[in-house]
């Protein structure tokens, strides 16, 4: 990475914020458990995207995996003993890590998954929950659940479900193998696979491509896929419309047009 940026306060070391000019970078930093999510990084999760949707200077998001290892290698089970111990536990445990994916699903800023190594079981989870996965050649992807004897909570399956298909989700879920980055490419799990030399710089290329877009346009998209995901009955149209209707009552709108017309780059302020 660059310059070390400016750096976001968590509940743990494990998982590290730092922004860069425009990127909010999150880092599982567990390397030594190829960056298996402890309880506190769950909790952390939602503070650190929440600090980011509030800072106007952070136009995009990045996830990545601190080491060569791993994205993410699931969670921490050395913490199951102590943090699963009772169904009381177990379930603070479980909605923890579901209110972390919700806030990940619903942050209004894009999100890009930046993938090397190991993205297994909450892995794949965080990496379908970002809205673009780049995946180095060498990642390895997967849901060990039923070689675990877990069960997995109908968002999860159904997120993945949309993603790939319900044929691929029941290969993925049913045979609990892992499955190479092309594979991954094949079934629509990520958007691009490209050599782990390139991973960094072709990530920070689209994040800075995406930065300097129209913030308000980025978001009524974000919103509409967000929007896309629920079901038809309760699904926020009227919202929608009106982040449409921002956008063209925005300045940004019109100096769109101003600077194509004097044929030179525009400068978005995201009003």
């Amino acid at each position: 990475m660059n310059a070390p940026g400016t750096v976001v306060q968590t509940l743990t070391e494990k998982l590290v914020a730092r922004k860069e000019g425009a990127i909010g970078w999150i880092i599982f930093n567990n390397p030594a458990r190829h960056n298996a999510v402890s309880l506190e990084m769950w909790q952390s999760l939602p503070m650190v995207l929440d600090a980011y949707v509030q800072d106007p200077e952070v136009r995009v998001i990045i996830l990545k995996g601190e080491g060569e290892k791993a994205f993410i290698s699931g969670a921490d089970i050395s913490q199951f003993k102590e943090k699963r111990s009772s169904e009381a536990a177990s379930k603070l445990y479980n909605d923890t890590g579901e209110a972390a994916a919700a806030a990940l699903r619903g942050c209004p800023k894009p999100t890009i998954a930046m993938i090397r190594g190991y993205c297994i079981g909450g892995g794949t989870g965080t990496a379908i929950n970002c809205d673009i996965r780049i995946a180095a050649d060498d990642a390895r992807f997967g849901v060990p659940a039923a070689k675990l004897g877990l069960g997995y909570r109908f968002a999860g399956i159904s997120r993945l479900a949309t993603l790939v298909g319900p044929a691929y989700t029941a290969e993925i879920f049913f045979s609990a193998r892992q499955f190479t980055a092309q594979e991954a490419l094949h079934m629509g799990l990520v958007n691009r696979v490209v050599p782990v030399a390139e991973l960094e710089a072709t990530v920070l290329q689209l994040a800075q491509t995406l930065a300097v877009n129209a913030p308000l346009t980025i978001a009524a998209v974000k919103r509409a896929l967000i929007e896309f995901h629920k079901d038809p009955a309760v699904r926020d149209l009227d919202l929608c419309q009106k982040l449409i209707d921002d956008c063209f009552a925005s300045e940004d709108y019109k100096e769109g047009q101003t600077a194509f017309m004097e044929k030179r780059k525009p400068v978005f302020r995201g009003r």
